[in-house]
C-alpha cells in the first residue's frame, strides 16, 4: 500500500498568500507594526499545530469539497510557510525596534514572495527543490 501525499486545496493556500500581502500593506500604510503579528501568529498556528484560522475560516466559504479543488503540496507549504514566518518575525521585531529598514527588507521580501505566488511562481518551491538537488548531490558523494 502507497503512502498519500497530504495537500492543501489552492484556495486555501492562495487566501493565505493574500492576507499575507495585505497584512504587510496594512502595516505599511498604518505604520502599525503590530498588524504583522496577526499573519504571523496564524503561520506559527500553522506550522506547530497543523491550525491555520486564516484557512480554516477561508475553508468554511468553499463551494466544494476540498478534494475537487487544485492541490498544493502540504509539505511543501510547510516550507513556504517557515520562510513567510520567519521574515515576518524579522519585519515585526525589526520594526519594534525601530530598525525602520531591515523591517521593511522582511516585509519586502515576504509581500513580495507571497505575491508572485499568487501569480504563478512559487519562490519557496523554487528553493525548495534546489535545496533538495543540494542534499541528493551531497548524498551521492558521500558513497
Amino acid at each position: 500500500m502507497g503512502s498519500q501525499v497530504r495537500s492543501v486545496p489552492r484556495p486555501l493556500v492562495r487566501t493565505n498568500q493574500w492576507f499575507i500581502v495585505v497584512s504587510v500593506l496594512f502595516t505599511w500604510i498604518t505604520k502599525q507594526e503590530w498588524i504583522l503579528a496577526i499573519p504571523f501568529l496564524a503561520g506559527l498556528m500553522g506550522l506547530f499545530f497543523g491550525f491555520n484560522p486564516v484557512m480554516r475560516l477561508a475553508k468554511l466559504f468553499f463551494r466544494k469539497h476540498p478534494s475537487q479543488y487544485i492541490p498544493e503540496e502540504w509539505d511543501q507549504q510547510q516550507f513556504n510557510q517557515t520562510i513567510a514566518v520567519i521574515c515576518l518575525a524579522g519585519g515585526l521585531i525589526s520594526f519594534l525596534m525601530n530598525w525602520t529598514i531591515l523591517g521593511y527588507v522582511f516585509t519586502i521580501m515576504v509581500a513580495a514572495a507571497a505575491f508572485i505566488a499568487i501569480l504563478g511562481f512559487c519562490v519557496g518551491c523554487y528553493i525548495r527543490f534546489h535545496w533538495k538537488q543540494y542534499q541528493y548531490r551531497r548524498s551521492l558523494n558521500k558513497q
